[in-house]
Formats: C-alpha cells, structure tokens, sequence
C-alpha cells in the first residue's frame, strides 16, 4: 500500500507543535497545526496499514444511493458508516462483523496533543474515520453532527497528497475558506467551530514519495 520507509525514530509529541510558528486560525475555535504530525508520519502510515489489514478500505452509500468516491475504514471503540438505512456508528465492522480494529495509541496521543494546542485539553476519541481519496476524489461540504455530545473537539490529520480543504459555517450557505493542506498538517475544530461544515476539493493529480497517488486522513472524534 505505502512506500518503503526508512527506520522510525520515536521523536516526542510536545516537541512536535511550534506555537510561534504553526498555528493559523481558521475561525472560533478552530485551528490549523502546520506539520503537526509530519515526524510521526512514518509510524501513522504503518498504523493505518495495520487497522485496513483487519477492516479494508470500501465506497460506502449515502442514504439517497450514492456510492461515496472516497474510500473509509474506521478503527476505535465505535466506526462510522452509512448505508441506505442512515448515516451512523456502530461497534462492529458490517462486513466482517468483527469489532472495528482497536485504535492505535499513536493516533490517541496525536490527538490529544493536538486538541490541547488548539485550546481543548483532556480529548479522548473513541472513533477515527480513516478516509482515502485518490485523484478525482472528494468530500462534499458537509457537518459532523452523528456524535452524541458535540463538546468534544474534532481532529483531522492530513498525509500524502495535498488537498484543498473547504472550512465554514454552521448553515450551509455560510462563505467557505479554502485552506491549502500538505502532508503531517492537522486541523482542530471544537467549541463555536464544531458545527461547521467542512469538505475537500477535488483532489488534483500528483505523487507523494510516501503515499504515491494517494491522500490519507484520520478524522478523530468523541462518538459515544
């Protein structure tokens, strides 16, 4: 799936954000962390290898039909699905029906590192979306608002490809920013931001040495 990779080299997570130089607001409470996670990219990438080898990657279907041109996967105590029953979390995979993969320590760590430098400490997701898009793949704009306590913050890591992320509002026709995300960056949003619709363009053509033609994210959230 990956790249071969030189040998990993734990480097602590507190050494990771540069307050000075690596945080850029995108609105109230929310934040982006440039190459937050781009020293642990490495072991992030073997991890997401890991978790697909139990819980592949598949187009899931929207409720209306649609199949989904990004690929998903989910590991953690509860995993993100839709179908044409609803958009959902459930425990288990429907495809194996196995629990969903247990959720890496690595990807626990970066997102509490992560929250606490955007202003909300203590964060513990139970669920990470794992989403793989491919030239010619996207996200529409879109609210995550399946989770049953909206107090909690989410974490989305960006690697491989660079993408166009698209960052709002709580009402869909609120004016969007469009934010230039590259490998290891990663965006915060919680508190007045949690609602906001968020989405990724188009992904254009390229090649990361990492990743090849393709871009991974990790959507970490509190589910439960």
């Amino acid at each position: 799936m990956f790249r071969p990779m030189m040998p990993y080299i734990w480097v602590p997570m507190q050494s990771l954000f540069d307050p000075d130089g690596g945080m850029e607001a995108l609105g109230a409470g929310a934040v982006l962390l440039r190459g937050f996670a781009q020293a642990h990219d490495r072991a992030l990438l073997a991890a997401i290898e890991a978790v697909t080898a139990k819980a592949p990657f598949r187009h899931m279907t929207t409720p209306g039909g649609f199949e989904m041109s990004v690929a998903m996967t989910n590991c953690g105590a509860a995993g993100w699905i839709t179908d044409r029953r609803s958009y959902r979390y459930t425990a288990d995979d429907p495809e194996s029906g196995k629990p969903w993969p247990a959720m890496p320590k690595l990807f626990l760590k970066l997102a509490d590192g992560a929250a606490d430098a955007a202003g909300f400490p203590g964060f513990v997701p139970d669920a990470c979306l794992i989403n793989r898009y491919e030239p010619g793949t996207r996200l529409s704009p879109h609210q995550d608002r399946d989770e049953a306590d909206y107090g909690h913050p989410i974490v989305s890591v960006s690697l491989g490809l660079p993408a166009a992320f698209q960052f709002g509002g709580p009402k869909r026709a609120d004016p969007m920013k469009k934010v230039a995300l590259g490998h290891g960056d990663v965006v915060v949003w919680g508190g007045p931001s949690r609602l906001a619709h968020h989405g990724v363009l188009t992904l254009k053509s390229g090649e990361h040495p990492m990743t090849g033609r393709r871009r991974f994210n990790l959507t970490l959230r509190k589910a439960l």
